[in-house]
């Protein structure tokens, strides 16, 4: 397979080069498209009673949606009935009440009005997008010190419009940090040019398959965020991978076609693994019943294998029609690295590696010891669906909880625990939620077929612990009584048990993929086993750090966010499955290596040594890189996104640096060459099934081209 695209790279390069052109152009003109389809929604699990509950109380009440606004500050009072009259007059408005006359809504202190507007029930989507850009656009002409409007579906366009805001200036950010770092690394604008066509076709590629998705199912704000920051992140890496083995191999040939055919067959092999494994990762978010889960599951993989195509024909056609003017590396000698323009670079990594299989006992205990301390704040991970504290200080939705929060009650504003009574249940019932600890006030209204709504408004936050309380004493007392509780927290509630009843057959998945990847990969089945072991140890490391920061507010203030007492209901989840992928490509950078100087010499030890020293430049600077960019991410100030780029960060630099650097050499040195071991029915299986393509097979296909 992997000679088949090397052949069609190298003899139809322009061809290849125009079908990736349009695809690019068809991701940043329809593609981003997909900015005004995108869904705040994450937590809700169908087929689970907090949602046939929301299904229902949709179907029957007779309101539908609604926004809210704060107007702070002096303001004519003529001026806010004149726009409520007029809000109240827009198609599809059920109701604006008189926030003067209606008990609530004029703050205590006199500095503050909230003007809830309601929508009515059944509208389109259409019609509802217009009632509430209308109203709001209405809202914000009244002439105060500051006018907020946001909630309901608003919520959820704002928060479009701040991711599409946000992946603008990573972009900004990153790319020309990351073109100085490639200028650097290969020291010529021709070879560090190259990864960057490949990171643009993974971002268009990106664009692409979000909208692609958005046609059949929600796609959740975070999605732009992550997909970008990984078609950026992987493109680079692989694109690197794939120009430092060019020049490597051009110092041993001047045909570039043999070139390219050696580079895919070899380097190629990697990347191929590679993005399978990082696919194959992210398959776990498919076992969960959860369309947020699932649908980033399948976005991400679209876009992994998008950038992982682009790097085996993209790049190899490029390769072909203008890498003629790339520059050779220097041919390695004892002690250098190999593909690499700094001989010292080379000498480091050996000497870290030789370092590590000194004293791999010594090494294996400090580095899992040191790791497993970082690991403990995890131990006490909390999550929540969040809040508006989890936006920047200058979006809407945030401006409106402030203001709510400085100027009314607690609990104003807050969703409530809807508690939906059916007619022939136990009158009493009713009365005893309301008295349940946790719950500030009750109201009740009943639905056209009898049904009573019981909405408890709790202490504190809208998912916190007196909220999720709330839904759990409720399930408890009303026993067989016909009863069901919806709302934020039952939500959350749901949530959570739908993790911990799928997630260990989600990492049942994953792990036994993974390890089926690995064994196909090296022939070894010790191999997968201590990858695996020593990835969870990064993993658990990187979420304790997440931990730490955004749950219990250390340094959080640096990242411009706030300690929130717990995470976000989408972080542990995406960076669990991402970082476990990440982590993977630079295994697979290092085994690549050392499987190869291990066929070669025979030296088990030796081949630890060479795998770092040849890999170790590599994997650093693909770190670097990806780094960069997952950083340049974080400078939104969406928390979720704060959480998710820090923590796949940490698992990135934790697992390049001092888990393939220090941990892999000494656990590959105490395994010996038990570390290449298989029963001989699984050496069989791979004689057979596994992928290798040797650069000697591919030379009569090369001539051919040639």
């Amino acid at each position: 397979m992997l000679a088949a695209l090397a052949r069609t790279a190298t003899r139809r390069p322009l061809t290849v080069i125009s079908a990736w052109l349009l695809l690019i152009a068809l991701g940043f003109g329809v593609g981003t498209g997909v900015f005004g389809r995108l869904s705040d929604s994450v937590a809700e699990v169908s087929s689970t009673e907090s949602d046939r509950a929301a299904e229902r109380l949709a179907e029957l009440d007779p309101t539908g949606e609604s926004i809210s606004a704060v107007v702070e500050g002096p303001v004519a009072r003529a001026d806010v009935e004149r726009a409520v009259a007029d809000v109240r007059g827009i198609p599809g408005v059920a109701e604006v009440p008189d926030p003067y006359t209606t008990p609530g809504l004029a703050a205590e202190n006199g500095r503050a009005l909230l003007i809830p507007v309601t929508l009515d029930n059944g509208l389109s989507d259409d019609a509802t997008s217009d009632a509430v850009n209308a109203a709001a656009d209405r809202i914000r002409t009244i002439d105060a010190d500051q006018v907020a409007v946001s909630g309901g579906p608003l919520l959820g366009e704002q928060m479009g419009e701040r991711a599409q805001k946000d992946v603008v200036q990573a972009e900004l950010i990153s790319m020309p940090v990351v073109l100085l770092l490639l200028l650097v690394i290969f020291g010529g604008l021709r070879a560090a040019g190259m990864p960057l066509v490949i990171a643009v076709t993974g971002v268009g590629g990106a664009f692409a398959a979000l909208f692609a998705f958005s046609l059949v199912t929600d796609v959740s704000v975070y999605a732009i965020q992550i997909t970008t920051m990984l078609g950026l992140g992987l493109a680079v890496d692989y694109a690197l991978l794939m120009v430092v083995r060019f020049r490597e191999e051009r110092a041993s040939t001047e045909d570039i076609a043999e070139a390219v055919h050696r580079t895919v067959a070899r380097a190629g092999r990697t990347v191929l693994f590679s993005g399978v494994t990082v696919a194959v990762s992210l398959a776990g978010l498919l076992v969960f019943p959860n369309t947020f889960l699932r649908s980033m599951g399948l976005a991400v993989a679209a876009v992994v294998v998008v950038d992982m195509l682009a790097a085996l024909t993209l790049l190899p056609a490029l390769l072909a029609r203008f890498g003629g003017k790339i520059t050779a590396s220097r041919k390695p000698r004892e002690g250098r690295e190999q593909g690499v323009e700094s001989p010292p670079a080379g000498q480091v990594f050996a000497r870290i590696a030789r370092f590590s299989a000194a004293r791999p006992m010594v090494v294996t205990v400090a580095v899992v010891a040191g790791l497993a301390v970082l690991a403990l704040p995890a131990l006490g991970m909390k999550v929540a669906v969040g809040d508006a504290r989890s936006l920047p200080s200058d979006t809407q939705a945030r401006q409106l909880y402030d203001a709510m929060g400085e100027h009314y009650p607690t609990g104003t504003g807050i969703d409530p625990v809807n508690v939906l009574i059916a007619q022939d249940a136990d009158p009493a019932l009713a009365d005893r939620f309301s008295a349940l600890p946790g719950v500030a006030a009750s109201a009740t209204r009943t639905l056209p077929d009898g049904t009573t709504v019981l909405s408890l408004t709790p202490t504190g936050t809208v998912d916190g612990a007196a909220a999720t309380g709330i839904v759990e004493k409720v399930r408890e007392i009303r026993a067989d009584e016909p009863v069901e509780v919806t709302g934020t927290a039952a939500r959350l509630v749901d949530f959570r048990t739908m993790l911990a009843d799928n997630a260990p057959w989600a990492a049942a998945i994953v792990l036994l993929g993974i390890f089926a990847l690995l064994f196909a990969f090296t022939g070894s089945v010790l191999i997968p086993l201590r990858t695996i072991l020593t990835t969870l140890l990064s993993l658990g490391a990187a979420l304790g750090i997440v931990t730490w920061v955004f749950q219990d507010g250390h340094l959080a203030g640096w990242l411009g966010a706030e300690g929130l007492g717990e995470l976000s209901i989408t972080a542990p989840p995406l960076i669990i499955a991402i970082a476990f992928g990440l982590a993977m490509d630079y295994e697979l950078f290092i085994l690549a290596r050392m499987r190869e100087s291990w066929l070669d010499s025979g030296d088990a030890r030796e081949a630890v040594v060479v795998g770092v020293q040849r890999s170790g430049r590599v994997v650093t600077c693909a770190a670097l890189l990806l780094a960069v960019v997952f950083a340049a991410f974080m400078t939104g100030g969406f928390s979720p996104i704060l959480q998710i780029g820090l923590g796949l960060t940490m698992a990135i630099l934790i697992d390049a640096t001092v888990v393939r650097m220090f941990l892999v050499p000494a656990t590959m040195t105490l395994l010996g060459d038990r570390a290449w071991w298989a029963p001989s029915p699984l050496r069989r299986v791979h004689a057979r099934y596994g992928l290798k393509e040797d650069p000697a097979e591919l030379a009569p296909a090369a001539a051919a081209t040639r």
